[in-house]
């Protein structure tokens, strides 16, 4: 029996807001000095300490849903979801349940549209530190659990997608270019190492043909690379490919991933939507948005990375490789078409400068004029004059000594011929014109 992947994708990532959630602590969870600095009543849990939602937070979770296509909500609240764990003080998360900011997008790939359910705002957890200290002085080490509230309500942006995920390379294409559009937009740094991006992923495997959804779902949590989830995934496919061969049905659980076995690992039974009794949040008003507020918002986002990489080929002739490079950041990529047009009118290849900046070949800061970065890129390309006899007499005498050279150029291996062109240019003692000098050697060598 064959059997095709089940796939959707619930992404995390840590907003780039200058104070907390909930309240006015700063957003700072991996820069902090110290453990649980950046604390008050409310990111505590303290009994009677009211939350207060961070507009900025929520403006950036509805840019993000404008950039990715999705409808907004323009009634929405946050809702409670309850659950006991140590990294929760009060015993529930301020998140959104039924009415999420956005809803309905997607984001296009290789092999097709990976349909977005749902965008929605909630408060990050603190943070859970396991280590082996001396608790009672004795000078034997015991199993503690350290928590650190500093991560406490930073604002945190869920992406849930659509069952639509057919291969493990589709769901690593999709998570790479949402980063690349929350980079882009300067929403989220997702710093995936420190955990300002974590990744999940919903799998199970239905039979060729079948049109419903399989009745089970295995849920892979806070998988840290890309890397990790493609193999995960991949791992899932193989195991739950043998159990329903065996004619028995995957259990619904968590699992984790561990990169050192390539293998994923069982934690939980999975819970439903129905075990976290969410209800609205009493302490939080409802947020509405006029159409006039959203458009304002969409306004913000202009061009877009992947719509931006096309026409940096289109437009300056670069190659796929070094347009991407040119749209991961928005100031950065702003700077670089800078210099592109003007080396534009004064008939520079953009190809070629951008080279030189990205390879250090120029040096540059971003603070730079655009006409200084010009003169400094003519000035290193300027090539003397260098007579056709001069040039002639350092090539014999280049090729002369160093007919081990020659005779590998000859049985085929021209690369050699970057060898050959420093040695004539270090003859020379003049910046010449290196593809003039090299069509001299070509012919030179016969």
């Amino acid at each position: 029996m064959s059997y095709k992947l089940v796939c959707g994708l619930e992404i995390h990532a840590e907003v780039k807001t200058a104070s907390k959630m909930f309240c006015s602590c700063k957003n700072d969870p991996f820069g902090a000095s110290e453990p649980n600095i950046n604390t008050c009543p409310v990111c505590l849990g303290m009994p009677g300490a009211l939350p207060v939602a961070n507009r900025k937070a929520i403006e950036l979770t509805i840019k993000l849903g404008l950039a990715l296509n999705c409808k907004i909500n323009l009634f929405s609240k946050f809702d409670r979801k309850n659950y006991f764990y140590p990294d929760l003080p009060k015993g529930y998360q301020i998140s959104q349940y039924d009415i999420p900011f956005c809803y309905g997008g997607y984001i296009e790939t290789s092999e097709g549209r990976v349909g977005i359910t749902r965008i929605h705002l909630e408060e990050d957890t603190a943070k859970l530190s396991h280590q082996d200290i001396d608790l009672d002085g004795d000078g034997e080490l015991d199993k503690a659990t350290l928590i650190d509230f500093n991560r406490s309500s930073v604002p945190l942006i869920e992406i849930v997608t659509e069952p639509d995920i057919i291969s493990a390379k589709q769901a690593k294409e999709y998570g790479q270019k949402l980063r690349q559009i929350m980079r882009y937009l300067d929403i989220a740094d997702c710093d995936m190492e420190k955990g300002g991006m974590r990744l999940e992923a919903n799998i199970s495997l239905a039979k060729d043909g079948q049109a419903e959804l399989p009745n089970y779902k295995v849920e892979c949590k806070n998988i840290n690379s890309f890397r990790f989830l493609e193999a995960a995934i991949q791992y899932e496919v193989d195991r739950q490919t043998k159990i329903l061969e065996n004619g028995e049905t995957p259990i619904q659980e968590t699992r984790g991933y561990n990169p050192e076995t390539s293998k994923t690992f069982s934690q939980r039974t999975k819970e439903d939507a129905a075990d976290y009794r969410y209800f609205p949040d009493p302490d939080l008003p409802p947020v509405e948005f006029t159409a006039e507020q959203v458009e304002a918002i969409r306004a913000q986002i202009g061009e877009l990375p992947e719509a931006k990489t096309k026409r940096f080929m289109a437009d300056y002739k670069l190659n796929e490789k070094v347009a991407i490079d040119l749209t991961k950041n928005k100031t950065e990529s702003d700077f670089y078409e800078k210099i592109m047009l003007a080396a534009t009118k004064e008939k520079i290849d953009c190809q070629k400068i951008i080279n030189a900046l990205l390879n250090k070949k120029i040096a540059f800061s971003f603070a730079d004029s655009v006409e200084q970065i010009i003169a400094n890129f003519k000035e290193a390309n300027t090539s003397e004059n260098v007579g056709d006899g001069e040039l002639q007499n350092a090539i014999n005498k280049v090729l002369s000594a160093n007919q081990d050279a020659v005779e590998k150029y000859k049985a085929g291996k021209t690369a050699i011929i970057g060898f050959l062109i420093g040695q004539v240019m270090r003859e020379l003692g003049k910046k010449a014109d290196v593809n003039f000098v090299k069509e001299k050697i070509i012919i030179a060598l016969g």
